[in-house]
């Protein structure tokens, strides 16, 4: 059973073309894949388009069972004192998503519109899948906005992803926009703040998809496989499919690295399945 914890549908950026739900569950039936959650993207920083909850919602209601929806909502919508995402997060609910996301906000980790979005998640029981790079949930070196929101809201589960969260897997990485853009490679050196959160913070994970995830655990072989299995309970597999023809090299890697099968099976599916309930 593999579940992947992170796909996209429709067209994202101008230079790939519009991905139909039909050749999303292509790949996946060409990878082996066998449910995934589809994201909703309805901030304006990384994309050139919006994919928008009710997009998800039709697109995952064509594959019942393969598809979970999850939800999304800027945390800019309207003015601040007015935001409340809790009744637009629970009518989503109440429509079948069962996570949210992609959070794709130029905007700090402790942005106040996102904690608003965190409790109502935390109320709601959904996980809250964030992107992290120089402007996305923006944090200081060793990611102290993050470890104050995993303090704040202890109800909430955030699943961290991109090249921001997978550049603190080492301690004092370099983090101008240039160099995580090239993905940061080479030994790692303990214990960075992705790390150290990771076993620290029962209510923190980490989504694998993309070059960011799987540059973080190939960079220092030795390093990532002891990684994947002390945080095995933490650890979660995706692709974050963008197009038709994209490379998945880290299902190839997860199938045959030499860890426990325990900890394979946690990384491919059960961690997944617990936080979606």
């Amino acid at each position: 059973m593999i579940l992947d914890i992170h796909t996209h549908c429709g067209r994202l950026f101008h230079h790939l073309p519009f991905l139909e739900v039909e050749q999303l569950i292509a790949i996946l039936d060409r990878e082996g894949i066998d449910k995934a959650c589809l994201m909703a993207v309805e901030n304006p920083e990384e994309c050139d388009y919006f994919f928008t909850s009710e997009q998800v919602l039709a697109a995952s209601a064509s594959y019942p069972g393969r598809l979970i929806p999850f939800c999304s909502v800027d945390p800019r919508h309207r003015y601040p004192e007015s935001f409340d995402p809790l009744p637009v997060i629970r009518e989503y609910v109440e429509r079948g998503c069962r996570g949210f996301g992609e959070v794709l906000a130029g905007v700090p980790i402790d942005h106040p519109g996102l904690q608003k979005i965190y409790a109502a998640c935390g109320e709601l029981g959904l996980p809250v899948l964030f992107h992290s790079d120089h402007l996305i949930c923006s944090d200081d070196p060793g990611e102290p906005r993050l470890e104050r929101m995993l303090q704040t809201y202890p109800a909430t589960f955030f699943i961290g992803h991109s090249t921001r969260f997978w550049a603190e897997i080492s301690q004092n990485p370099t983090l101008d926009a240039a160099s995580l853009a090239q993905y940061p490679s080479g030994p790692v050196t303990p214990t960075g703040a992705t790390d150290r959160l990771l076993g620290q913070y029962p209510n923190l994970f980490g989504d694998l998809s993309a070059g960011s995830g799987y540059t973080a655990i190939t960079r220092d072989p030795a390093f990532g496989l002891a990684f994947l299995e002390r945080h095995q309970d933490k650890l979660l597999f995706g692709s974050d499919v963008l197009s038709p023809d994209q490379k998945l090299p880290l299902l190839p890697f997860l199938r045959t690295c030499p860890i426990s099968e325990t900890a394979r099976q946690k990384i491919f599916h059960e961690n997944a399945e617990r936080l979606l309930n």
